[in-house]
């Protein structure tokens, strides 16, 4: 068993040259996957992962140990991820044009079109209801993990990710007909 968290970022303020390196490689994947479901577009998504690791290298001296090392990281993250959803919007975007394929191409094709469509029924939920979801539904962290990632009380992240839900089916509505 190697070292743990705690001792990785203890050995990275002690100056090794590697320790940062190792939790990275361990994250990595999962603060991908939480940016890419957050964040529209995937240079976003890139760009909130690079933004949330630098900031966590530089700001390593201050972690007090309140929380996990991995909670610690994915908070910074979900900042991170939250702050280009504010900048998106005060740029404004261009709506992405509706996708409608000209004929059923199978299973790839059916696929292709649902996760367009999740994607873009996330990407309309508000920030705290769309960043609640994608860490309990789509990544599966315990409640208690993203109140604490959060900063609010339990409570407050199962109703966003109730209100979330509600708004993602009126949303995807249309996929279960098209099973019928």
């Amino acid at each position: 068993m190697g070292p743990t968290d705690a001792d990785l970022l203890a050995a990275h303020r002690a100056g090794d040259e590697h320790a940062f390196g190792e939790l990275v490689s361990r994250y990595r994947a999962k603060m991908w996957g939480i940016a890419a479901r957050t964040l529209q577009h995937p240079e976003d998504a890139a760009d909130a992962v690079q933004e949330a690791l630098v900031s966590a290298y530089r700001s390593a001296g201050s972690f007090r140990g309140d929380a996990s090392v991995r909670t610690w990281l994915h908070r910074i993250l979900v900042n991170a991820c939250i702050d280009r959803i504010r900048q998106e919007r005060r740029r404004g975007t261009v709506p992405v044009a509706e996708v409608e394929p000209r004929h059923q191409r199978g299973d790839v094709g059916a696929e292709v079109v649902t996760r367009l469509s999740v994607e873009r029924a996330l990407a309309a939920l508000p920030a705290p209801q769309r960043v609640a979801v994608v860490l309990v539904d789509v990544q599966g962290w315990p409640l208690h993990e993203v109140a604490e990632i959060l900063e609010v009380p339990v409570g407050t992240v199962k109703s966003r990710c109730a209100r979330g839900r509600v708004r993602l089916a009126v949303l995807l509505g249309h996929l279960r007909e098209e099973e019928r």
